[in-house]
């Protein structure tokens, strides 16, 4: 009933939608840091839509599966295979007990993060409502920490031999139409929506962030993207308590360069915001890799909320395309 970690990766940890209502005791939220990609793997495999996945980062790990399983790959593309055969992202396959899921090395790959779906799903520790790794804290996820070598992972279920052949066919003839903005995209400019401190910027500061591009530090993240480009200036020295930080806020320390708070940041922050990411496009963003250059749109509050809301009746359009595969996966699996 489990899986045999090989190789973990360069950075392999589980992760849900966040450990939310602790962030007043100092608790950081974590989570995953493509929202898109993490929704996506659970749909294609028939979880809900917020169970926990593998996030992978830039280089895969290589898994021992010790027991038959349903698993969906989204999100970056890092040439995943089972044993010696190339699979595909935004698909579901049955891998066998006996079998490796691994990534080819070396060759050319799309995106920063991967997430690994399971049927079924983990079976983790539930610390403060949440299976999310908070490295920082050693919480959640498997013993707080990252994937090793030798780790074993344990499951919450499996298929029986006999039923393998049955649901391999039923899942390889099933045909999805995945609709625009579900999969791995790149966009010309990440939106925003101006932060509660746009305005005591300097004009040109506030030009320069809508106009240039930026480049994200090598010195980033799951916690935070730090830019480099044209430093951002007040337009007169700001003293401001800390408040709460969010995911996606852009904050300017006094070095002028911004930094993108992401999934690990730090409960309250008190540097000026001014800026923040929309829900829509922080997956765009969590995809950058270090090197890359990003671009801002001012955008508004009606369309970031629309961009969201558009993408999750997608979602819904795509679960129910899948709704008969999903209940014969039900039907067959066994809980440990």
């Amino acid at each position: 009933m489990s899986i045999l970690v090989q190789k973990p990766g360069l950075l392999s940890t589980f992760q849900d939608g966040g450990r939310w209502g602790y962030q007043s005791l100092g608790v950081n939220v974590s989570g995953i840091m493509d929202p898109s990609a993490f929704r996506l793997a659970n749909i294609l495999v028939g979880n809900d839509a917020q169970q926990t996945c593998l996030e992978m980062t830039v280089l895969g790990a290589s898994l021992l599966f010790e027991h038959h399983a349903c698993i969906a790959l989204t999100g970056a593309f890092l040439n995943p295979h089972i044993d010696d055969s190339p699979i595909q992202n935004n698909h579901a396959y049955f891998i066998k007990a006996g079998q490796t899921l691994h990534f080819k090395t070396g060759a050319t790959t799309t995106g920063a993060r991967t997430y690994l779906a399971i049927f079924g799903g983990f079976n983790l520790p539930n610390v403060m409502h949440s299976h999310s790794t908070d490295l920082k804290s050693k919480l959640g996820g498997l013993n707080g920490q990252a994937l090793k070598k030798q780790d074993r992972i344990t499951l919450n279920g499996t298929f029986a031999d006999t039923h393998i052949p049955l649901l391999k066919e039923r899942i390889n003839s099933q045909r999805i139409y995945l609709s625009s903005g579900l999969g791995l995209q790149k966009r010309a400019s990440i939106r925003v929506l101006t932060g509660v401190h746009f305005d005591l910027f300097s004009p040109e500061s506030q030009q320069q962030f809508l106009h240039q591009s930026f480049k994200i530090s090598p010195q980033s993240d799951r916690m935070g993207y730090r830019l480099q480009g044209q430093t951002l200036n007040l337009t007169k020295p700001l003293q401001i308590f800390s408040e709460p930080s969010n995911f996606g806020t852009i904050q300017v320390p006094p070095d002028g360069n911004p930094i993108i708070l992401m999934a690990d940041r730090q409960s309250t922050g008190g540097y000026p915001k001014i800026a923040n990411v929309i829900t829509a496009d922080l997956g765009y963003l969590a995809q950058s890799l270090p090197g890359e250059q990003i671009h801002f749109t001012l955008t508004t509050l009606e369309e970031a909320q629309q961009s969201w809301f558009e993408r999750l009746k997608r979602f819904e359009q795509l679960k129910q395309q899948l709704h008969d595969t999903v209940k014969t996966l039900h039907q067959y699996f066994s809980h440990f």
